[in-house]
């Protein structure tokens, strides 16, 4: 049996939209040299400032605190593309600067997951980051 010609692979509805998250660059700005802590006390629905705290906790070898940081990050990223008309699925740009706190939060989820022995959360945490754009998996790398 032979393979069908590329274009009857294709996906004829298309990809939905990329979902571009609003401007977030005043707590990007309160990140740069601020406590990660106090800006995401602050903005607590921004994902930001939940990576900021994952990675730091992570760097120093607070794994679990990590690991809670990014699930939190994680689910009010979900919140902030959900109310941006994300349906669950399509890409979440890396290039576009207010959705790097949640892609990072994703792959800080899936990083603190792979360090407790969570193999499968860390899996779909890495399928779904590059679902959202193999080019955040290429920087978080």
């Amino acid at each position: 049996m032979t393979s069908p010609p590329p274009d009857a692979r294709r996906n004829l509805l298309g990809e939905p939209p990329a979902t571009l998250l609003p401007d977030d660059s005043e707590v990007r700005d309160e990140l740069d040299g601020g406590d990660p802590a106090e800006v995401a006390a602050r903005h607590p629905a921004v994902a930001a400032g939940w990576a900021a705290l994952a990675d730091a906790a992570f760097d120093r070898g607070a794994v679990v605190e990590s690991y809670a940081y990014a699930r939190v990050g994680y689910h009010r990223g979900l919140d902030a593309l959900r109310r941006s008309g994300w349906k669950g699925h399509g890409p979440v740009p890396w290039s576009h600067e207010p959705n790097r706190g949640f892609l990072r939060c994703l792959h800080a989820l899936g990083r603190a997951a792979a360090a407790i022995g969570e193999d499968d959360e860390a899996q779909r945490c890495a399928a779904f980051l590059h679902d959202c754009d193999p080019e955040a998996t290429r920087a978080l790398a």
